[in-house]
């Protein structure tokens, strides 16, 4: 099983970046995908998620209106686009996987290893 993030790097406020989860070695049909972004110390935050089994996405107050979630089944990736960035976006993003419905709780089966997004001003 494999997540492989992809996308990130360093980007002006105001500007955009795409980021992909490729998933390997799973269904991915029926299962949520979710983003996750930490800046340490701080906490792990849920970004944002995607489920093919209700064809829901939910995203976090901070991130509505900019941030967009899809997928690709094909393709088994996901796609999380960023618009108008700000420097508070800035941080490790990473995803997961799970059989079910989203949630922005760590009850994830599968990890990936993420990718840095900085948001300069």
């Amino acid at each position: 099983v494999q997540l492989q993030a992809s996308g990130g790097g360093l980007v002006q406020t105001g500007k955009s970046l795409r980021l992909s989860c490729e998933a390997s070695g799973f269904p991915f049909v029926d299962y949520a995908i979710v983003w996750y972004r930490q800046v340490p110390p701080k906490e792990r935050e849920g970004v944002a998620c995607i489920s093919s089994i209700d064809e829901k996405e939910d995203y976090a107050d901070s991130v509505k209106g900019r941030f967009t979630i899809s997928s690709d089944t094909a393709k088994k990736t996901v796609y999380l686009e960023m618009n108008t960035l700000k420097r508070e976006d800035s941080g490790f993003y990473y995803c997961a996987a799970k059989r079910g419905r989203c949630t922005f709780a760590p009850e994830y089966d599968y990890w990936g290893q993420g990718t840095q997004v900085t948001v300069s001003s």
